[in-house]
């Protein structure tokens, strides 16, 4: 490739696929899967954004800024802010034996 064309490639955002809840459920399972805290939390906040900050905020009772900071990569949040968010998303967490 041409440098030019380089420069006109689109980055890709994942969240710009994330529009069904069956989409956003598959995603964060995926990332939960990796076993990496930061992955899931990675995920978590690029699902959030698909759906847009401020409607999740509102839906998980939490304000826009804290949304924000919990999810940040530096970030450890409350396993109840997860859940809160997780359910503002339309997904929720299940339990299975391991393999």
């Amino acid at each position: 490739m041409k440098a030019e064309q380089i420069r006109n490639l689109k980055t890709f955002d994942p969240a710009e696929y994330l529009n069904t809840d069956e989409a956003i459920a598959a995603f964060l399972e995926d990332a939960i899967e990796s076993g990496d805290n930061r992955v899931f939390q990675e995920a978590l906040s690029i699902a959030a954004r698909a759906r847009g900050m401020a409607e999740i905020a509102k839906a998980a009772g939490l304000g826009r800024e804290s949304l924000y900071k919990a999810l940040r990569p530096d970030a450890n949040p409350r396993f109840d802010t997860v859940q809160r968010v997780l359910a503002a998303l339309g997904v929720r967490l299940s339990v299975s034996a391991a393999p």
